[in-house]
Formats: C-alpha cells, structure tokens, sequence
C-alpha cells in the first residue's frame, strides 16, 4: 500500500509540473493552449537530439528541455497568440482563435518528432546520469522519483505563493479577473503574457524530461495524452487556483494509481474523462475555483 502511494505521489509530481503551466497561462492571461503538450514532447525531443552528440549529467539535460520549452512557447506567443489576440474583436472570439491556433501550431513538432523518430520512443540514452536504488522505511524509491517530488511539490507551492504574494503575480491575477481595468491601473499585459507563456513552457520542459528520465523513454504522441490529463487537473481543481491544481493532479494520479492496482490499467485514461465530466455535473467551478461573473 504504502508503495503504490510512493508511486502517486512521483506521479503526481509529474503531473503538477506540466499543469501548472497550462493553469497559468489559461486563468491569468486567458489562453488556453492546446500546444502546451506538444511544447512538452518537443523539449524532451530536443534534449534527447543533444544527447545523442553530447553527454550531458541529469541537471544539463533539464536545462536543455527547460530552455527549448521556454523558446517554444516564447515563439508561439509570438508568431501566433499574441497576432490573434491582437486582432480579435472580443474575447470570445479570441479564446476560439487561439484554441484552434494552438492545435495547428501542435502539429508542427508532432510531425518533425514522428518523422525523425518514425514515431518510435525516444530517450537520453546519451545522458551520463545513472538512477540509483535504495530502500526507506521499506519502500523501494530511485533518485530519479526523488528529484521529481522534491522538483514537483517544491515547484507547485513556489508558483502557488509567487502568485498570491508577489507583484508580479498579483498583477497577473488582475488580469485574469479583468484585463481591461488592469490595463488601466499600468498593467503591462503584453510583457506579461510573454513572460507567463515563457514560464509555462519551461514547465512543460521540465516535465517532458523528468518523465522521461523516469519511464526511460516517452513517444511523440505522449504530450497529446498528457494534456488531456492537465485539463482534468486544472477542471477539477478549479480555474484559477493553483492550490486546486497542486490537489488536483494528486487526485488524478492517485486515482489512476488505485486502478492499475486493481490490475485494470485498460481503465486508467476513462479516469480523465470521468472526472471531467462529474466535476462539470457536479460542481462546474471545480473544487477550490471562484464562480464566474461576466459583466453585460
């Protein structure tokens, strides 16, 4: 039993890491990416591209993923988001606009990553890092599980107190209550968005290559699972609240963890799909998540 916690609890982490930068950039600066996935393989792509030229220890691999899901999503603000935004009429309309965006923009890395790798799994086997075992209080744990739950719960509750407490985060949190009156106050919204976007890449770097070092390799089409994963997290947790998503992808995991340990992994991706549908049944604002006003 208390194996199978271990196990949801490494799981999680993974999970948190990767949803808190769609939770970000989707409840401050409105954007919902559907190329927050793709931005995931494509960084570990990427690390794995050097390793095979390079040997790299574990550290310099993540930076490597971090750097290129950060320049990923930096461009996509860029060359995609920010000109839709930039020409949309309303809101609504941009919400639309960019959700159909991200998934074309998605599709960029996929096909680059399926026509190198001709769609088979890819990995560090370059990397000089070798996962170590060892055994507390009777449970079985690797470094490598280690590294990403210190990584994982250290990272949701830094993004989780920066937003509440910092300038920066109080200015972005004003913007995803009401952009217009935040513009007004000095909010620069521009320069946040590029900076928030920059950072959800970045996280989704840094997941795409801890679940790599941690399964040993991961196929292109995985970010398209993971992602459908993150918005069940940031669903049931609540839009808006990072304290929602770090329970959130807990949850999740952990009820996929109770699943494959009843021996029906077959089941395991209807745990998404089943949450998000009781959460928006049952309550649509998620569990720690504000109910919505919209001014007429």
């Amino acid at each position: 039993m208390a194996q199978h916690i271990l196990n949801a609890v490494a799981l999680g982490s993974v999970y948190l890491v990767f949803a808190l930068g769609m939770a970000l950039a989707w409840s401050t600066i409105g954007i919902l990416n559907f190329a927050h996935g793709a931005t995931f393989m494509f960084s570990a792509f990427t690390a794995h591209v050097v390793t095979q030229h390079v040997a790299l220890p574990m550290p310099a691999v993540v930076l490597v993923a971090v750097a290129a899901g950060a320049l990923i999503a930096t461009l996509t603000q860029v060359l995609a988001f920010g000109p839709i935004m930039r020409r949309a009429t309303d809101h609504r309309s941009a919400e639309l606009r960019i959700l159909i965006g991200g998934i074309g923009v998605a599709a960029i890395p996929l096909a680059i990553a399926e026509r190198v790798t001709a769609s088979a799994p890819f990995g560090f086997r370059g990397s000089t890092y070798q996962a170590q075992v060892f055994e507390i209080a009777g449970l079985r744990m690797t470094t490598t599980v280690l590294v990403i739950v210190v990584a994982g719960i250290g990272i949701g509750v830094g993004v989780w107190r920066w937003l509440a407490t910092s300038r920066q985060g109080l200015a972005l949190r004003a913007i995803g209550v009401d952009s217009e009156t935040a513009s007004l106050m000095g909010v620069d919204r521009s320069t946040l968005a590029l900076g928030t976007m920059a950072t959800a890449g970045a996280l989704a770097g840094l997941a795409g290559a801890l679940l790599t070092f941690q399964l040993g390799a991961i196929a292109p089409a995985s970010g398209d699972q993971l992602l459908i994963k993150a918005f069940a997290i940031v669903v049931l947790g609540g839009l808006g609240s990072m304290g929602g998503v770090i329970v959130g992808a807990f949850v999740l995991a952990g009820a996929e963890t109770f699943v494959l340990a009843m021996n029906q992994g077959t089941w395991v991706d209807a745990v998404s799909f089943g949450l998000i549908f009781a959460v928006l049944l049952l309550r649509p604002q998620g569990l720690f998540g504000r109910k919505e006003v919209r001014r007429t």
